[in-house]
């Protein structure tokens, strides 16, 4: 989509936050949008990055050309994400989604989960009673998750994320950084997460602080590019670090630990929720720490003072396997911001547009 192609399509989206960080939704089967090819949506991801490219480099393409429209300056700006909804592998799922943000693709997004189960809700896509719960199960790049969107007096009161496995890595990595050396913990949970305490780093998790957090950010994931606790057994797709999360402890609650995080993810974006990805990895670490049982929750805080709160659903295994990781859960809140029909003028100098 470039600004002398007077047949660029107007791009319709639903906008949604959830905790506060924004999900902008477009359904590639509206007309005039390019198609995402692919039999899964893992292939479909894989499409839309384009050979030789990275999740935070894709190569340029009709669909990454909508991408950049929608997050890029004056339509987005350097923190929003979204995704496109693309059918699923199978039947079973109700959709699939593949999620992006200003540097390009990622493979899992709670927050956008919890976005997409309430859209699905909304728009009647996923038809939902005025009492009660309701299971939205979608296809993502990293497999099969589902937001259980809970309803009371006829509208969605908050949705349950549930995640692919996670698992832990590897523990205490030692990264050096400009502002000292850290420990990183690392896990998987839909994408690779590196958790360092802030206060290795001589900080802590505030507004004020994220310049600095965000420098350290880019400076481990760099460091860590190469580690192998990073690979993940399906492929290039789901490895390397795609967030680094900043944490530190607060009071435990009477159900279990509180921490306030903030993840720098991709190329330096923050994440303005508690993470819903990164909140599965913080629950496998605490669990093999033994901090949290089954009849324990997390409640995570964000640099925002938003929450999530997420609890261990169940050891993960397959028939006659050995557990291969932890089935987690996380609840939080979604709200629609608005509606959108985005357009490119012909002579708009700007073009897709920029980021600062």
């Amino acid at each position: 989509m470039t600004a002398d192609d007077p047949a660029a399509p107007e791009v319709r989206t639903a906008d949604y936050h959830a905790a506060g960080e924004p999900f902008r939704i477009v359904d590639t089967a509206d007309p005039g949008l390019p198609p995402a090819p692919g039999d899964t949506v893992a292939e479909r991801c894989a499409t839309a990055i384009g050979p030789g490219g990275s999740g935070t480099a894709p190569r340029p393409g009709a669909l990454d050309s909508v991408r950049r429209l929608l997050v890029q300056e004056p339509r987005g700006h350097a923190g929003m994400y979204g995704g496109f909804v693309v059918p699923p592998d199978d039947d079973g799922a109700h959709f699939g989604v593949l999620f992006w943000h200003k540097d390009g693709y990622s493979t899992a997004c709670g927050h956008g989960t919890m976005a997409l189960g309430a859209w699905a809700v909304d728009t009647g896509r996923v038809p939902a009673p005025d009492e009660g719960d309701v299971p939205v199960r979608i296809d993502v790049p990293s497999g099969r998750v589902a937001a259980t969107v809970h309803r009371s007096g006829g509208r969605t009161t908050g949705v349950t994320f549930r995640n692919v496995a996670a698992r832990v890595g590897a523990r205490k990595v030692p990264v050096a950084t400009s502002l000292g050396l850290a420990e990183a913990d690392i896990a998987h949970a839909g994408a690779c997460y590196a958790s360092v305490r802030a206060r290795d780093l001589g900080l802590d998790v505030s507004r004020a602080s994220l310049g600095d957090l965000v420098r350290a950010g880019r400076e481990i994931r760099t460091a860590l590019a190469a580690h192998p606790a990073t690979w993940h057994p399906d492929g290039p797709l789901l490895s390397g670090v795609y967030g680094v999360i900043f944490h530190e402890e607060l009071p435990d609650t009477p159900f279990g630990p509180h921490q306030r995080n903030v993840t720098v993810f991709a190329d330096g974006q923050v994440d303005r929720s508690p993470c819903g990805s990164g909140t599965s990895a913080r629950l496998a670490l605490l669990a093999e720490d033994g901090r949290l049982g089954p009849e324990d929750s997390l409640l995570h805080e964000s640099v925002a003072g938003t929450v999530f709160t997420g609890r261990i659903a169940r050891a993960a295994a397959a028939p006659g396997e050995a557990p291969d990781g932890l089935v987690t859960e996380v609840t939080g809140s979604a709200y629609r911001t608005g509606e959108h029909r985005f357009t490119l003028d012909p002579h708009d100098a700007l073009g897709a547009g920029f980021l600062l």
